[in-house]
């Protein structure tokens, strides 16, 4: 697929399954960073729309609700997601395939409540979650999945059961798992209800080669990290249900939303890791290195999720970023001194390549029929001008 022009000579072209297949990625997932209106939404989008030539599928979670124009010119139109409203997604689905999910849903139910709790849960916790996720999956046998108000009411509410495996009373059990259940039910009951508390709303259509998950209407909650987890959790469990084999991609736009909390980042790299199973290229978009390492110090775990998101995502694409954003991160892309030099002074549209061992200078190039479905900057002409290649 051309991206663009190799400024020290030729065209660029890229394409990571090929890639991966041939041996020159051991992944093909890839982070893309670039400050605002240096042309980094505008590469995302573009690159989505030429894969789709080549018979890609792709899963969009849009927290900004910028995908719009490119789901018109694909035909579709977004899922939106609001709270109160009709559309519900269930992100305790499981790909159809998974024999044994219970751990995962688990896993992520307790990576959702740490981030909304603020701190890392107790084995008492973690263990009052993964007994309520059992003993729903079980009571639920013939049942698509178990949903969140059915797991948050068996934590609340915990059986004898439950309480038996344990060798506790139902009184301890209840006491262990309160404060998660209770920040839990705000899924359910509370002022995000209407959007992951109930089975995946029905007629869907998942077999486009687009689908958009549009969170604007939450953008600026203080759960927003939790609620993209959800619609993160659920589109890979929908995409592994389906069939894969001609590749896809999963793009999360605005993922310094889920790098921010330690507990989130932990699940985010797991889902990384098992997609490439699936035939999936994941893409994470933020703004600004930083935010792969702000939230924790040296020799932090959030530095070490942050590098271990990066060791699974060969492909870095680096549009222009300060120079203290460069001397702060750029160890952890790699950066040799000439290219941590360039960084700062990239122009509109030029971006560092990073793949594999190797590295590239390219300016991507838009088609004057690209430039509608792609520009968020409809009242800057020079934005437009300088990312269809008009000056660098």
């Amino acid at each position: 697929m051309l991206v663009g022009r190799d400024l020290v000579g030729g065209g660029f072209s890229y394409d990571p399954f090929r890639l991966y297949h041939e041996g020159l990625l051991t992944n093909p997932n890839m982070v893309v960073i670039g400050q605002i209106g240096r042309g980094k939404s505008a590469f995302v989008k573009s690159y989505l729309w030429r894969q789709a030539a080549f018979g890609r599928r792709a899963w969009v979670v849009d927290p900004k609700g910028e995908y719009g124009p490119l789901a018109a010119a694909w035909g579709v139109k977004p899922l939106a997601l609001r709270p109160g409203g009709k559309l519900r997604l269930n992100p305790l689905d499981a790909p159809a395939t998974e024999e044994a999910p219970e751990r995962r849903r688990a896993e992520l139910l307790c990576s959702l409540a740490s981030a909304s709790l603020g701190r890392m849960l107790t084995p008492s916790e973690r263990t009052a979650v993964e007994l309520a996720v059992d003993s729903v999956s079980a009571s639920n046998s013939d049942a698509p999945a178990p949903t969140l108000p059915a797991v948050v009411e068996a934590i609340l509410v915990p059986s004898v059961e439950s309480a038996r495996a344990v060798r506790t009373d139902v009184a301890g059990l209840t006491s262990d798992g309160r404060q998660v259940g209770l920040e839990l039910r705000r899924l359910v009951a509370g002022d995000m209800r209407g959007m992951f508390d109930g089975p995946t709303t029905a007629g869907l259509d998942l077999d486009a080669t687009l689908v958009v998950l549009d969170l604007s209407a939450v953008f600026h909650s203080s759960a927003l990290e939790v609620l993209m987890t959800c619609a993160t959790a659920w589109m890979q469990a929908a995409l592994a249900s389906g069939d894969s084999r001609g590749g896809s991609i999963v793009v999360v736009d605005e993922a310094w939303a889920i790098l921010a909390n330690v507990a989130v980042a932990r699940w985010l790299q797991a889902s990384w890791k098992l997609s490439r199973a699936w035939g999936v290229a994941n893409i994470a978009v933020l703004h600004r290195l930083s935010d792969l390492s702000a939230a924790g110090s040296a020799g932090s775990e959030q530095v070490g999720l942050a590098e271990g998101l990066l060791s699974d995502s060969e492909t870095r694409v680096i549009y222009a970023q300060s120079p203290g954003e460069v001397a702060s991160a750029g160890e952890l892309l790699g950066l040799n001194d000439t290219e941590a030099g360039i960084v700062p002074h990239l122009g509109r549209g030029v971006a560092l390549w990073k793949v594999g061992s190797r590295s590239f200078l390219v300016q991507h190039l838009l088609a004057p029929s690209e430039r509608a479905m792609v520009d968020t900057d409809g009242a800057l002409p020079d934005h437009r001008e300088a990312l269809a290649g008009g000056r660098t």
